[in-house]
Formats: structure tokens, C-alpha cells, sequence
């Protein structure tokens, strides 16, 4: 606790010396993500962070929580192997829809289709060789459509030109290993990896691999960017420990795997080609893409241990124009996403008759996402713009079942837990917009922002159903936004600070009846820090911080809850969280080299809707180093949990137990990179 009070302190203290001088101008951000084009950040009337290829090298990440540790208002909680959770601006979700209150995106195109989302879908990007990761924050712009609800996570590939031929090898703690390559050729560049894991816990390895293939040039008065990018995960999964309160601390507990039957396979491949042109003062882009998921895994976290198979293909197509008229710039656009879904769910061994052995859902979804949008921005004075946009969409799902209509259970059974809808058609029509108003003047840059977001239903929401229930009559979620931020930046110190309220509504959940519905209410407010500070030519410092409050705003019950809960802290909801590191550049054996100290905590928060069960929170020390060992051989080392902290990398309370993600304890890993 003292550690991050006083690292916060001395860099407020350290920024706000440096304020005043202004006598150089800041160096020009460009963000891609916002407007789907390369835009100055300074302008961008909306919270945002960009990682640069150089941020994401020096992290050189095991799992995308170390990555996002440095976004403001992002928690990315690490489950087993490469699983995760994202929490932007939200608390950590869970369930059949969490993830569809985020939109990532590789080159601006989903991960997974439109209402096909999957919690973990953050590990079918290649995070580690990125040119860069951009989050936006809270409903985005008109050129995101649904999913874009609390903000989105775009990876950028990268170019020929911003490849260099390498070829590394790591070893670490745990039977880590792990080779990458890196090479290009004219304007090609591929960009791939394979990693093995033997696990901390007791069977919880993974083999994994990534691949970006990228081709950048010109046909006549086209731009071309054909991108191929692939990845698979064969990975053994360890579940929750549950020996009482506290069971993370417990060396001999957290290594022990209750489900050693537990695995997760999963492929994805998605490719696109950009066709880019100028046409006098407009430029067109044309971009057909497709991709290709598909997932199995064994449903560990249910006492009855179900398998669930899901896959989806699509075809897609964006077609959008920019421009510069009379009142000032503007981007439109049409996107077409074409989706054939498959989900099959079965069951080895019976547990109990409402819960039986064999298949309990089987079915297919045909989906369609129409979109057409505008974004305007117009200068109003010199140092005044204001931008807009809106966006409408329309999700239709054609849901066809494989097995019989009805309960999945024999006619004897009490309360079959599984049932599976008519063959049915649904549709949902939705409208986004977002208008800002932004000042600048010199290195300051100031904004107010207010953005209406949405999320159609998943088709698992809507077709995977429990406890009898036939039909789910649910609607869209629906976000509304204000945002006020102030950016400063100059030689020395950048500071991001924004403040925010969201309301959402039409919030879907499962009651306490298991049955899923909407019409939930919840509010979210906060503050996004972000700071750094050149101390001098050889020292640099950041922090980035991040205060919330996540409430439930409606008379409700949900599955889990005993009474109204109403005005209770969402559950995994820290009310702080954040890190701040400090990096010495240093001469070794005359020969460049740096190190970074890094530390990060998670404060405490509630683990049930009932808010009666607690997880303390954490604080973790994490250490980097880097040696240019020659002109074309660089080494680097990386240390996390330094100080071999006992925690969870997430908790929570189910089943009338404490279940507790295990942290794992103090790993290394030691790496060689060589120039070819």
C-alpha cells in the first residue's frame, strides 16, 4: 500500500513541475482505431491508450493481462493457461454474453463474428509481434457498431517495413519455452510464434501457436493490405481450488488441479485484402475479409462437467469513404458480416436427472450484420472541434435446432436443466451516436463527450436455454456515456486524465431462475489516470491508476443473489486498481542495456452480488531487464511476481464455495533475439 501510494504521489508531484513548460511542442500521437484511419490522437475527443510495437516488445508478454497492465481502466484477469477476462471500464464479466460488451479486432475487424463472441477470444490475436494495441474506452464511435459497449481493443499487424528479420528463443520457469521469427521480403512480413507450458498447477499445460502473414503494394491506383493470420491452442486446464477462504495462499493447495480432465482446443483463421484508393480530395477503401473459429472444451467450472463444441465462419465486406467538404472532414460507411454458427453441448456421464448424459443442446444460427454509419468532425474556431456520428445496425439470426425441440431430460425429471427452443427467426435493430465538443490550445487539449452504445443479444443468450424456459425475450443492451478528459504532453511529461459516467439499461442476466432476461439497470463512474515523465536522458517513470464505482441501479434478482440488490457493488469490481513502473537505461560492458521495475495491484472487492464475501486484493512486483549484447544478439529477462506473493488472479464465490484462479509464484524467463 505504501509502494503505490507514494509512486502515485511522486509522479503527480513530478508532472505537475513540469506543466508549465510548453516551450517545445509534444510529439504526435496517431491512433488508427478511432476513426478506422490513421488520425492525430491530440484531437481525438475520446479516452484512449495506444501501445506502441515498442511497448509491446518490451513487455514480452506470457499472457495478455502483463500487456494491459499498462491501460488505464483495463483489467484483463488471467485465468488458467491462456483464458481470460476483460474488464474496460466494467467490472470483470462473466457469462454467456459477457464479451460482447467489447469489440476486438484485429486491423478493425472482429476476432469473432457479431453474436458470436467467446470470453477468451483475446488469445486468437498475436499480441506479442503487434505494431501496436489500441484501446478505446466506453461506447466508441459511430464506425464501431455492437459489441463496442464499453470500448474497443484493436491489434494492429505489422508491415514489411515495420518487420526486422529475427529469430528468438525463450526459456522459463515451468518448462516455458518458447521461438518466434520474424522476417520480410519486399513488401511481405510474417510474424510468428509457438509457445509450450508445462503449467503451475497439476496438468495445466499448453502448446500454442501464431501466425501474421502480410502483404503491403500497389496495382494501378490501388493501395493493397492482404493480411493471413492463424492460431491454435491445445492447452490441459486447471480450475478453481476451493479449500476455504484464503486457499491461494496455501503453497500445497494452489498447485492441486480438481479437474485434470479439463482441456480446451481451440483454431482460428481469418484473413482480409484492403483495396485503398484516392479519388481528388476522397479517399475509398474496399475490404472483403472472412474468418474462421472453432473451439472445444470441457465445461469444468459445472459440477457436472459438460463438453461444449462451438464453430463459426464468416464472410464480410467494409466499404468505407473519407473526405474533406466545405464544413470539414468526414468518414462513411457500409459493413456486411454473413455468419453460419454451430453449437453442440454434451454430457459424458449422467450427474443427476436434471442433468443427464448425452446431448443437451445441438444447433445452428444464420446471421446477418447490416451497418451503415457517418463521423463528421468540423471546425468550429481555431482551437474548437466538434465531432459527431451515428451509426445503424441491424443483427437478424435464423436459429435452427438439431435435436428435438423441449427438455433435454426424461419426462420424470423434476427440473431439467437444459431446453432447447423452437426453430425460430429473431432481428434487432439498433442506433449508436457519440457528439464531442474538443478545445486545444498549445500542448493542452480538453474534452466533454456524450455516446449512446449497444450490444445485440448473443445467440447463446437467446438460444441455449435453461430450466424450462422457451422463448428469451430479451432486447439489446443499451450504454449511454459522458465523458470529460484533459490531455497535456510536451518534452518532458504526458499526462491522460478523463472522468466518466455510464448508464446502461436493458442489461441481460440470468435470474434466479436461470432463465435469461433483460431489463437490468447498472451504473458505472470513474477516473482514468495516466501519466509519464522523462526524468532525464537515462530515467523515465509512468503510472497508470484507475478509481471506479460499479452498481447494480434496478430492483433485481439474479442468479446467485438472495434479495433485491439494488444500489450493491457489482461483484470483481475493484473500486482501484492500476501500476506504475520506473526504467534506468545503463552501459554494460559498453554496450546499451535497461532495466524496469514494475509494480501493480489489484484493492479489494466483493466476490458475490450479495456483497457478503471478499477477495483482499493484491500487489505484485514484476521486473524486466534488456542487453544489447552485440550489434545483431540482444538478451532479455523478465520476472514476475518478484517478491513470490501468494494471490488469485481472480475470485469469486459460487456453489456455497470460495473459488479462488491461483496467481502463479515468482517465474522467470530468460530470452536471445538475433538479427538476421
Amino acid at each position: 500500500m505504501y509502494l503505490r501510494k507514494t509512486a502515485c504521489l511522486l509522479l503527480i508531484i513530478a508532472s505537475a513541475s513540469s506543466w508549465a513548460d510548453t516551450s517545445e511542442p509534444a510529439l504526435e500521437t496517431i491512433i488508427v482505431t478511432a476513426n478506422r484511419t490513421a488520425d492525430s490522437g491530440a484531437t481525438l475527443g475520446q479516452a484512449w491508450s495506444a501501445l506502441s510495437a515498442e511497448d509491446v516488445a518490451a513487455v514480452d508478454l506470457q499472457h495478455s493481462n502483463q500487456l494491459f497492465n499498462r491501460v488505464s481502466g483495463a483489467w484483463v484477469s488471467r485465468g488458467n493457461g491462456q483464458e481470460s477476462l476483460i474488464s474496460l471500464r466494467s467490472p470483470v464479466l462473466t457469462g454467456a454474453g459477457a464479451c460482447g460488451a467489447f469489440f476486438t479486432a484485429e486491423d478493425g475487424i472482429n476476432l469473432r463474428a457479431p453474436g458470436f463472441c467467446n470470453v477468451n477470444q483475446l488469445f486468437d490475436a498475436n499480441l506479442l509481434q503487434a505494431s501496436g494495441v489500441e484501446v478505446v474506452k466506453g461506447p466508441s464511435n459511430a464506425t464501431y457498431g455492437s459489441n463496442a459497449v464499453n470500448g474497443v481493443i484493436n491489434v494492429l499487424t505489422k508491415s514489411a517495413e515495420q518487420t526486422q528479420d529475427s529469430f528468438g528463443l525463450q526459456l522459463g520457469s515451468r518448462d516455458f519455452g518458447r521461438a518466434r521469427i520474424a522476417a520480410s521480403n519486399g513488401g511481405v512480413a510474417l510474424n510468428a510464434n509457438a509457445t509450450t507450458y508445462g503449467g503451475y498447477q497439476a496438468e495445466s499445460g499448453y502448446d500454442q501457436q501464431k501466425a501474421n502473414l502480410r502483404f503491403d503494394g500497389e496495382v494501378d491506383d490501388w493501395q493493397l493490405t492482404g493480411v493471413v493470420s492463424a492460431s491454435n491452442l491445445n492447452q490441459e486446464t486447471a480450475g478453481y481450488i476451493q479449500d476455504g477462504k484464503g486457499a491461494y495462499r496455501n503453497s500445497a493447495a494452489r498447485k492441486v488441479n480438481r479437474n485434470p480432465e479439463a482441456y480446451r482446443d481451440a483454431r482460428s483463421l481469418r484473413a482480409h485484402l484492403r483495396f485503398e484508393r484516392e479519388l481528388g480530395d476522397r479517399t475509398v477503401s474496399i475490404t472483403p475479409y472472412l474468418r474462421s473459429n472453432e473451439m472445444e472444451f470441457l465445461q469444468h467450472y459445472l459440477p457436472w462437467k459438460s463438453r461444449e463444441m462451438n464453430e463459426h465462419d464468416s464472410l464480410g465486406l467494409q466499404a468505407h469513404l473519407r473526405g474533406v467538404s466545405a464544413w470539414g472532414e468526414y468518414i462513411t460507411g457500409i459493413e456486411f458480416d454473413s455468419t453460419d454458427g454451430r453449437l453442440k453441448e454434451d454430457q459424458a456421464e449422467s450427474f443427476s436427472p436434471n442433468q443427464p448424459a448425452g446431448i443437451h443442446y445441438d444447433y445452428q444460427v444464420d446471421a446477418t450484420n447490416v451497418a451503415l454509419f457517418g463521423q463528421i468532425e468540423v471546425a468550429l474556431a481555431e482551437d474548437l472541434l466538434l465531432q459527431a456520428g451515428l451509426r445503424s445496425e441491424r443483427t437478424d439470426y435464423d436459429y435452427t435446432t438439431r435435436e428435438a425441440a423441449g427438455s433435454a431430460c426424461a419426462p420424470e425429471a423434476s427440473a431439467c436443466r437444459f431446453y432447447r427452443p423452437e426453430d425460430r427467426s429473431d432481428d434487432f435493430s439498433n442506433l449508436s451516436s457519440n457528439l464531442a465538443l474538443v478545445w486545444t490550445r498549445g500542448s493542452h487539449n480538453l474534452y466533454v463527450r456524450t455516446a449512446q452504445g449497444f450490444r445485440a443479444p448473443q445467440a447463446t443468450e437467446l438460444y441455449r436455454l435453461q430450466a424450462g424456459q422457451q422463448v428469451a425475450d430479451i432486447d439489446s443492451e443499451e450504454a449511454t456515456s459522458l465523458d470529460i478528459g484533459w490531455r497535456f504532453s510536451n518534452e518532458r511529461v504526458s499526462t491522460d486524465i478523463s472522468f466518466y459516467g455510464i448508464g446502461k439499461d436493458e442489461v441481460i442476466f440470468l435470474d434466479r431462475n436461470r432463465q435469461s432476461v433483460s431489463g437490468a439497470s447498472t451504473r458505472h463512474r470513474g477516473i482514468d489516470i495516466d501519466l509519464s515523465w522523462s526524468i532525464d536522458d537515462t530515467l523515465s517513470a509512468s503510472l497508470n491508476a484507475s478509481f471506479a464505482d460499479h452498481t447494480y441501479d434496478s430492483d433485481i434478482q439474479i442468479l446467485g443473489s438472495r434479495d433485491s440488490i439494488k444500489g450493491n457493488d457489482i461483484d470483481t469490481a475493484p473500486r482501484h486498481f492500476g501500476s506504475a513502473r520506473i526504467k534506468k537505461s545503463i552501459t554494460l560492458s559498453d554496450r546499451p542495456a535497461s532495466l524496469e521495475l514494475e509494480a501493480a495491484w489489484v484493492d479489494e472487492y466483493f466476490i458475490d452480488p450479495n456483497n457478503q464475501h471478499t477477495y483482499p486484493g493484491h500487489e505484485l512486483i514484476n521486473a524486466r531487464a534488456e542487453w544489447l549484447i552485440s550489434e545483431k544478439v540482444c538478451s532479455t529477462l523478465t520476472v514476475t511476481n518478484l517478491l513470490d506473493t501468494g494471490y488469485a488472479e481472480r475470485a469469486d464465490y459460487g456453489f456455497g464455495n470460495y473459488r479462488y484462479f491461483v496467481g502463479e509464484p515468482r517465474s522467470a524467463v530468460l530470452g536471445l533475439y538475433f538479427a538476421l
